[in-house]
């Protein structure tokens, strides 16, 4: 997903055209985003100012400092990683407060079975295929949070190959939840305890639209961060 859009740095400036060039190329959670480029932009425009204290002008002083910070793409990369780790802990809470929104959607469907015998197998296999993502969310989730959190010392290959692992994981989730969406929508009108079943269908849709986002950034996120180009 594109980041939004961002304001036109000043034509004469540029630490803020550098800034803005590294926010465009970085994708992430907007506020880690936004931390990470100010602290750039502050610790370039410091190094700016201190050559050009020395005596350089205007113009060098810009070049030395930007050769000791290194290029756009250098530093865009280095950040890139630290987004990515957040990124994944982000999809990850997110698959993890889904998760028992899911379980809620199986006891409702369960719930609905009753009455026509079509509904009721249908209503069993939903519950079945609901309680399967759910513990499968859950669980990448945790493995996650632990392994980019205070497990990540002990998990360090496994805190690098989690993010991609998150991304799909919260994109197979998010598809059966849209899935289970249109197919509850369905069956409302020939479930005798409708209103279960539409109740089922709204928190699937909410549930979609909490984690597809994320999935997609952190998707996004772990290819830039293996070094392959954004999917614009």
């Amino acid at each position: 997903m594109a980041p939004p859009p961002l304001p036109a740095p000043p034509a004469d400036d540029p630490v803020e055209r550098y800034a803005a060039e590294l926010a465009a190329a970085l994708r992430g959670p907007a506020g880690a985003r936004e931390r990470l480029v100010a602290e750039v932009r502050d610790g370039l425009a410091e190094t700016v100012a201190a050559y050009a204290g020395a005596g350089l002008s205007p113009e060098r002083a810009v070049r030395e400092a930007v050769a000791e910070f290194g290029s756009v793409a250098e530093v865009a990369a280095s950040c890139q990683r630290e987004l990515t780790v957040a990124q994944a802990r982000h999809t990850a809470r997110a698959l993890a407060l889904t998760g028992p929104c899911l379980v809620a959607c199986w006891w409702l469907v369960r719930g609905a079975g009753g009455g026509q015998g079509g509904v009721s197998g249908f209503a069993h296999q939903v519950a079945v295929q609901l309680s399967s993502a759910a513990a499968v969310a859950v669980v990448v989730a945790a493995l996650a949070l632990a392994a980019t959190g205070a497990w990540g010392r002990w998990l360090p290959v496994a805190a690098e190959r989690l993010p991609a692992a998150v991304a799909w994981t919260g994109t197979a989730a998010s598809v059966a939840m849209a899935v289970t969406t249109l197919t509850l929508a369905t069956a409302a009108f020939l479930a005798e305890q409708w209103p279960l079943t539409v109740l089922a269908g709204a928190l699937a849709a909410a549930s979609h639209a909490v984690v597809a986002g994320s999935a997609r950034v952190c998707r996004e996120c772990a290819r830039l961060s293996a070094g392959e180009p954004a999917v614009v």
